[in-house]
């Protein structure tokens, strides 16, 4: 056995539109949307009456992140919106970028919190943020 690649990760999302527009803003590209639906979707997760959108987002090089806005049956939030860094579960998605400050500067213009920014040694800027529906991203800018 032998493990190939990480394909991509899920978000489940209430608002599609917001969270499309916020990941084409950090330089994603929607790759392709579609609805699915039906009891082969519903074996497959482990729910019944399924219906949900699907939009697959991807990284220049090639990761992707696989957006899903549950029409049926409907979305579960578990704790609030804007749960800290250390809340139990995924917490954040962290992206390599050039030139933080202006990517975090652009972010911010398109609605994004700062959370916070850091200097690691010599080596890293990191830059947190928070988007729609309180999603946590990460920013890495590799230095020297």
């Amino acid at each position: 056995m032998t493990l190939k690649r990480m394909d991509n990760v899920l978000i489940v999302v209430d608002d599609l539109e917001a969270m499309k527009s916020f990941f084409t803003e950090l330089g994603l590209e929607l790759e392709g949307q579609t609805t699915v639906e039906g009891p082969a979707i519903g074996d497959l997760i482990g729910l019944k009456d399924v219906r949900a959108t699907l939009a697959m987002m991807r990284t220049p090089d090639g990761q992707g992140i696989e957006l899903d806005k549950f029409h049926t049956p409907d979305a579960v939030r578990f704790g609030p919106v804007d749960a800290p860094v250390n809340a139990l579960g995924l917490r954040r998605i962290m992206f390599s970028v050039e030139d933080i400050d202006a990517v975090v500067a652009h972010m911010r213009a398109h609605g994004a919190e700062l959370i916070g920014q850091m200097k690691y040694e010599n080596s890293y800027r990191l830059a947190y943020i928070r988007g729609p529906e309180g999603l946590i991203v990460g920013l890495a800018e590799q230095l020297g």
